[in-house]
């Protein structure tokens, strides 16, 4: 099947996004699909309002009709909300031909966040991109439930999934100095609410390992935390599994693909009882979820590295794609007469 994926997140970008649907476009291949992803690369951009390294696309329109007019999908599938994601959408929809969408980021409370922009506005803007859909991807039931209160429909779950080949445990003595080292990687912006972490009072060391927006600020205000900056690939697991304990404290993530690659490395994770964490951690036995993140980390410190690496192992990026390909919505390319006159 011909497949395009649309999406605003991509590479050079590290994030959950950009890392599951490269993960999900591999295994789309070697399952026989011919897949094409229509990325910001693709298109002149510029950087995003307080978040440059996120680029946009400007006026992407008719370069997307034509990409979508030359490959002639039998799916297409919308990752984000972005100008892309909302060019290929008038597309689909000026011709008539159905979509799916999936539901990665908490845009509302990102948003909130940064600016006081009241988040009924927003998810009201996101409740309508996303109802033309035939189906909306989201990755755990919490949040599927958090966006039904809020009037979504049609909502399906697709999770996430983990390299296991490239995260798994390793040398703990990577990191030098004062055990246990108490991690924190993913991106340095405010909506992760990383001073949560960075404030509390722990023994050993804290590491920050990841690049953002706030880096330069929370690195001055926090002269005693390791700041790492960006890792990637097999240097990025070293660090990770070098850890005693992950600390995850974010409250607006919609999974935290990084809580499956600590728990890969054999780190058990802490965390608050938010969406995303309640779905991925097994209380008591890959984590501890409590509402004082500093009591979670050290009841997470004395749980077993190897229960963490099993309950990650189940979790295969093939069993992911299976459920986001059952979940696309097949149709037949419009012929050209037809797509003249609907032009």
């Amino acid at each position: 099947m011909r497949i395009v994926i649309v999406t605003d997140a991509w590479s050079p970008q590290v994030n959950g996004v950009v890392t599951t649907l490269t993960a999900t476009q591999a295994e789309l291949a070697t399952r026989g699909h011919d897949v094409r992803m229509i990325t910001p690369q693709d298109f002149l951009t510029v950087p995003c309002p307080t978040y440059p390294s996120i680029r946009l696309a400007i006026l992407p329109g008719r370069r997307v009709a034509r990409v979508l007019e030359d490959f002639r999908p039998q799916s297409i599938h919308i990752a984000t909300e972005g100008p892309l994601g909302h060019a290929a959408r008038r597309w689909c929809l000026r011709h008539e031909l159905p979509f799916t969408t999936s539901f990665h980021t908490q845009f509302p409370e990102y948003i909130r966040a940064r600016v006081p922009f009241p988040r009924r506005w927003t998810y009201a803007f996101l409740r309508r991109f996303h109802a033309a859909a035939v189906r909306t991807m989201v990755a755990t039931a919490s949040q599927r439930d958090r966006l039904l209160a809020r009037g979504f429909r049609n909502l399906v779950l697709w999770s996430r999934g983990v390299d296991i080949s490239l995260f798994r445990p390793g040398e703990k003595s990577f990191i030098e100095g004062p055990r246990p080292v108490a991690m924190y990687m993913g991106r340095v912006a405010v909506e992760k609410n990383i001073e949560a972490f960075l404030a509390l009072d722990l023994p050993g060391s804290k590491v920050v390992v990841g690049d953002g927006p706030d880096l330069d600020r929370l690195r001055t205000a926090w002269p005693g935390v390791r700041f790492t900056g960006q890792k990637r690939g097999t240097e990025l697991a070293r660090w990770l599994a070098a850890a005693d304990v992950f600390v995850f404290p974010s409250q607006t993530d919609t999974f935290g693909l990084v809580l499956l690659e600590a728990m890969a490395c054999g780190v058990p994770v802490a965390a608050y009882p938010v969406t995303g964490p309640i779905d991925v951690v097994e209380q008591g036995v890959t984590g501890v979820l409590d509402e004082d993140l500093g009591r979670a980390v050290t009841r997470a410190l004395a749980l077993d590295p190897a229960a963490c690496v099993a309950a990650a192992a189940s979790r295969s990026w093939a069993a992911c794609t299976e459920a986001f390909e059952a979940h696309l919505e097949r149709f037949d390319f419009p012929d050209q007469r037809s797509r003249m006159v609907g032009a």
